[in-house]
């Protein structure tokens, strides 16, 4: 089985917590997310499904890549900006 690996960086103009992270609420700012993907087998197209995603925290000075729900992180997000369009 094929994978690959993407990475992005996300932004939080608020503090956030997630489910899957512990000691938050985490500092705004920028956070390298990974999404681990998989490819499909059995289909005529090229096509990946996504099998894991994590955000890198940093606790002191060690960073530590953390796994998470994709879909509370887009939630978190979504939430981030609505808080900062209120802000303007």
């Amino acid at each position: 089985m094929f994978t690959r690996t993407k990475s992005r960086t996300v932004h939080f103009d608020a503090p956030f917590t997630l489910s899957g992270l512990d000691g938050g609420p985490y500092p705004a700012g920028d956070y390298q997310v990974q999404d681990e993907e998989e490819q499909i087998t059995g289909i005529s197209w090229l096509a990946y499904r996504r099998v894991a995603t994590t955000i890198e925290v940093a606790a002191g000075k060690k960073k530590s890549l953390i796994d998470i729900d994709p879909l509370e992180l887009d939630a978190a997000l979504e939430k981030d900006r609505g808080l900062s369009a209120q802000r303007t």
